[in-house]
């Protein structure tokens, strides 16, 4: 079946490209930043996704604009909904720590029934099954089914790619709209992390969550711009730097980041490096008489060396607060409610900061703004 896709009406700056790292319950970061850019009418044309990235991707591009953050805040509301929600009492400190481990304890124990639900035969160990996992994502399939619109998907004007890897070749895959249809199996793939969920098959093979070999679609994401400029929004979820750990608890915190911030500003680096290389050979080709420059291999290499204008503004979930290394799986309402409103600050200041550069890209050029928000002062709301 073919699939028609309308164009939306593009910006100066071209596309509006959404990048979204997976981190699960830290997720809701996302969600405040999506309704910040929304507030100021910078829908995207392309959204890519890893994970809770890749669910967050399908109610973006499975709804109209006009009902993208109301999805958004629902589902983390179904999400949120069974988890005791007496932390609200607990003021930052130790206090607030314990309440978000046994916050925590509470979602892997009991499950979240719009997410996931214990197995019974998950603690069977070492009995074999057909879908080994410690939970049943069922729930999660009805909840995509409800509030994402997956003919939009596909028949609409928003691209639309999540990563997933296959789990037996082991290799990194992104379903994209542009290239097949889309369906609620595809985006269970990208967020299915063993051994927590089970791998989800599409087409007759079984995937399991992207974030095990990348966590981060940008790079899929500059290598099929198409030659046409882009401003890139990247929400990360785990942020690559950080201090020293000083305990075991913040041994396992800071391990977690490493590994599942892929690495975002190595491949940043790598693209600028690409960039500049690129632009030097176009200099050096500008230095040769007018009869080499029309050499054959000559062209073919400025061919390759032609780069679209990239502007990348880098969003990092920081805020730690009362965070503890089970930060992703911690379902709170409080909690996610802190996490949406971080997110919405951090990319209302950076629009804000965007804005106020006052730069237009050049053709070929590659920039990237990082535009962190200074803490909140003392007494600060």
């Amino acid at each position: 079946m073919a699939t028609s896709h309308t164009r939306a009406t593009r910006r100066p700056e071209g596309l509006t490209t959404l990048v979204l790292q997976g981190g699960g319950a830290l997720g809701a970061y996302q969600g405040g930043a999506f309704e910040a850019l929304a507030d100021a009418d910078r829908q995207p044309d392309w959204v890519a996704g890893i994970s809770i990235g890749a669910i967050h991707a399908a109610l973006i591009a499975g709804n109209t604009p006009d009902q993208r953050v109301e999805r958004l805040r629902e589902f983390w509301r179904r999400v949120t909904a069974s988890v005791p929600s007496w932390a609200w009492a607990v003021p930052e400190g130790p206090m607030r720590q314990w309440a978000n481990e046994w916050a925590a304890a509470w979602s892997a124990a009991f499950g979240l029934p719009a997410f996931f639900v214990l197995r019974p035969t998950a603690l069977m160990w070492p009995s074999e099954s057909d879908r080994p996992s410690l939970y049943d994502t069922e729930p999660l399939l009805e909840t995509l089914n409800d509030l994402v619109d997956f003919d939009r998907i596909n028949d609409g004007p928003t691209r639309l790619s999540v990563g997933a890897v296959d789990v037996e070749r082991g290799n990194f895959v992104y379903f994209d709209n542009r290239q097949q249809r889309i369906g609620p199996e595809h985006i269970m793939a990208s967020g299915a992390l063993p051994p927590g969920f089970p791998a989800v098959t599409v087409d007759g093979r079984a995937y399991w969550d992207g974030g095990l070999v990348s966590n981060t679609p940008l790079q899929h994401v500059v290598d099929h711009l198409g030659g046409e400029a882009a401003t890139i929004f990247q929400i990360d979820l785990f942020s690559a730097r950080g201090a020293l750990p000083r305990t075991l608890a913040q041994v396992a915190d800071r391990e977690k980041d490493i590994r599942f911030s892929s690495r975002t500003r190595a491949v940043t680096d790598r693209l600028r490096e690409r960039h500049e290389l690129h632009q030097g050979l176009r200099a050096l080709a500008a230095l040769l008489p007018a009869a080499r420059r029309s050499d054959p291999q000559v062209q073919a290499l400025l061919a390759s060396a032609h780069d679209t204008a990239i502007t990348l503004v880098h969003l990092i979930h920081r805020h730690k607060g009362s965070e503890t290394q089970s930060r992703d799986y911690e379902f709170s309402r409080a909690s996610m409610l802190e996490h949406w409103l971080v997110g919405h600050a951090d990319m209302a200041h950076s629009l804000r900061s965007l804005a106020a550069s006052r730069a237009h890209p050049q053709p070929g050029s590659f920039r990237v703004f990082d535009y962190t928000r200074p803490p909140p002062t003392a007494g600060a709301t």
